[in-house]
């Protein structure tokens, strides 16, 4: 039996999700718009939801938009970007109490979808285009999200090994853009792009709770429209030839070196061979259970943390360390230690289902929110595929070890980036 069912249709240009559910006691309403990741349009696209939740033409101010929440009984507004491979991700999420179980028989639902509408459509305007004020300040906000990886070493450690591995790639843009573009923004500028948006994202509409689909479409027909669009195209995956590993250290006033290390897989969220990749990560660096957490934290007390994470759409392992600055070789010798473990199959019976239930245990928790359980389904919107949560369980329980070995033969090193104290002497 399917743990969600997830009805699909287009209605006035965009993709309508539904899943009738009682599990929640609110009713979630996420938006999604998505488009190819581009420097001369990350730092508008960064800036664009923030401006649009400020205020609508009925409700000109954050104050009033909120003070108008408050009344839907406490309902919450919130926007988020995200990078999925190369495509740049709005979400704009919306939650509401269920009339159902109110004595009060407000139409909530109809009446928060009529806001969200508000919100996407009929924005604060001012000269037509968006207000100055509200314009800046959110600037100032978006500089301070930037500025916020440089001061924060680990999020820092990660952004500049991306930026080093995918140099030459759309995915070594931040997903908050760039600093030294938000000056150029105007409240016109960004009035123009937020028009193309409008005409050319991928609009994906999700609304879970226990609702009635028919209503849900109903309601759609009447608050949303935009412009017919082209059907979405599967990603393009790229194919990589690693000539010589990339070693970049790079000396900072830090107290903790921080050891960043990107692999390529080959293998995607599209690719029948992800079940087995994401076993891999489980058993390599994924848990506490983990090879890198036992070996280099462990056993050798190398290191603070050590981990590693898959960016699924785009084919990267990510594995993250700190440690002191003289243990910089001990630990990339023991980190490569332990992936070469993984290609000659060196993990035992136990670690593999131990790791299949702890993946499976993670799923079952992310699909117990309604936002956890809209990002898992949209990896299909994203991937340009159908495959149910029932079929990620499954697939995942399917893994075997000669699978696991097989996906760990194209696993490989790209780029070592080491970010050290400015005193440190190591190679």
């Amino acid at each position: 039996m399917s743990l969600f069912i997830e009805q699909e249709r287009t209605i006035n240009g965009l993709r309508l999700h539904t899943i009738e559910t009682e599990k929640f006691k609110t009713n979630t309403i996420l938006m999604k718009w998505n488009a190819p990741l581009q420097k001369q349009d990350a730092t508008l696209r960064a800036l664009l939801p923030h401006v649009l939740q400020s205020g609508t033409q009925s409700l000109p101010s954050v104050k009033q938009l909120r003070s108008h929440l408050d009344d839907l009984y406490g309902a919450t507004f919130d926007v988020d970007l995200a990078k999925k491979g190369e495509q740049h991700v709005i979400s704009f999420k919306m939650e509401v109490a269920n009339e159902k179980f109110l004595s009060d028989q407000t139409p909530l639902l109809q009446k928060a979808m009529q806001l969200f509408s508000e919100v996407i459509f009929t924005p604060y305007l001012e000269d037509n285009h968006f207000s100055e004020q509200i314009v800046e300040k959110e600037k100032r906000a978006l500089k301070q999200r930037i500025q916020a990886v440089y001061d924060d070493k680990m999020r820092y450690a990660n952004y500049r090994l991306v930026q080093e591995m995918c140099k030459d790639e759309p995915y070594s843009l931040h997903v908050n853009g760039e600093l030294d573009e938000v000056d150029n923004i105007t409240s016109a500028s960004l009035y123009k792009y937020y028009e193309r948006v409008l005409s050319e994202d991928e609009i994906d509409l999700y609304v879970i709770g226990s609702v009635n689909s028919s209503q849900i479409e109903q309601y759609v027909s009447n608050f949303f429209s935009f412009s017919e669009r082209n059907a979405r195209q599967s990603p393009k995956k790229n194919t990589y030839t690693i000539e010589k590993v990339n070693e970049i250290i790079e000396k900072q006033d830090v107290r903790q070196g921080k050891l960043n290390i990107g692999y390529r897989t080959k293998t995607t969220y599209a690719d029948k061979e992800y079940f087995a990749l994401q076993v891999f990560n489980g058993i390599f660096g994924g848990f506490s259970h983990s090879k890198l957490f036992i070996n280099v934290r462990e056993k050798a007390s190398l290191a603070y943390y050590a981990a590693s994470r898959l960016e699924s759409h785009k084919g990267l392992l990510m594995v993250m360390s700190g440690i002191d600055v003289q243990n910089y070789d001990q630990a990339v010798n023991i980190i490569k230690e332990q992936m070469s473990a993984m290609k000659q199959g060196d993990f035992t019976d136990q670690e593999l289902a131990q790791t299949k239930a702890v993946i499976k245990n993670q799923v079952l928790e992310t699909i117990d929110h309604s936002r956890g359980l809209v990002e898992v389904l949209y990896h299909n919107v994203a991937s340009n595929i159908h495959r149910s949560i029932d079929e990620w369980l499954n697939g995942i329980d399917g893994v075997t070890k000669e699978e696991i070995v097989a996906v760990a033969q194209d696993v490989q090193l790209d780029t070592i980036y080491f970010l050290t104290g400015m005193e440190a002497s190591q190679a």
